[in-house]
């Protein structure tokens, strides 16, 4: 009898440990070189971890959802794995977070030649050559609210240790609309730093006093762009909140 109890609770050690191996792997974050590899029509981007190969996305312009990283830099990929087919020759990466790394990194200059094998299994949403802003504010015009107007909220998500970007402008328009249209009487704004785990064991923290950069740079650029009526209230926690690329945020709340 106690050998069949030993037996049974060893069976499931092993089924937790195997679970947990298997939860550990729905999510990655790895700091690797990216890899540019050319296609026929527009090169794309790939980065290498744990003997395997990820897609990243393809080369697009500012305004993408996907930004493409820079040779001579190392980068920070999160995202999780996907079981889709190979796109010019990695694993596809969904919800892919691509953080360049600040220091230079003059061995990250892998470019690969086009190869037949590798082209792109869908249309580019733009031309090859330079994009020339073909991306620029391609996006659907959201909803316009109607009265009575309640507070709302919006959130700006940041590269690791990166502050405001190309791609925030989009997203503080949005603040910027709904503070104007509901006549705001108040702003809050909440800045936050992140801890990354990494998938070999090792951690990223983002510098200190981040979360104070990024709360008083928002408020800043709302104010520069002529939204001065609201009282605003500016507040931020200093200490990183460990988890995925949406701990590195500023909440944005417009009080009607």
């Amino acid at each position: 009898m106690r050998a069949a109890v030993l037996a049974r609770g060893v069976a499931l050690a092993a089924l937790l440990a195997h679970s947990t191996a298997i939860a550990q792997q729905k999510h990655l974050a790895f700091v690797s070189c990216p890899i540019v590899r050319d296609t026929k029509t527009v090169p794309c981007w790939l980065a290498e971890f744990g003997g395997e190969t990820y897609y990243l996305g393809i080369q697009t312009d500012v305004s993408a959802d996907f930004y493409p990283p820079s040779l001579g830099h190392k980068v920070l990929v999160e995202g999780e794995p996907s079981n889709e087919s190979r796109i010019c020759g990695g694993v596809p990466i969904k919800n892919v977070v691509v953080s360049v790394m600040p220091e230079r990194a003059d061995n990250c200059q892998t470019l690969l030649m086009a190869e037949d094998r590798y082209d792109l299994p869908f249309e580019p949403p733009r031309p090859p050559g330079p994009s020339k802003g073909r991306l620029a504010f391609a996006y659907p015009e959201p909803e316009k609210p109607q009265p009575p107007y309640q507070p709302k909220s919006f959130e700006l998500r940041y590269d690791f240790d990166m502050t405001v970007g190309f791609k925030h402008p989009r997203f503080l328009v949005l603040v910027l609309d709904y503070a104007r249209l509901t006549g705001a009487r108040s702003i809050s704004i909440v800045g936050h730093r992140g801890r990354t785990a990494l998938s070999d064991g090792s951690t990223l923290v983002e510098r200190d006093h981040l979360a104070e950069i990024r709360a008083k740079e928002v408020a800043e650029l709302l104010r520069g762009a002529g939204l001065t009526t609201p009282k605003y209230d500016v507040s931020w926690v200093d200490d990183p909140e460990e988890g995925d690329a949406s701990r590195r945020r500023v909440t944005i709340t417009v009080n009607p």
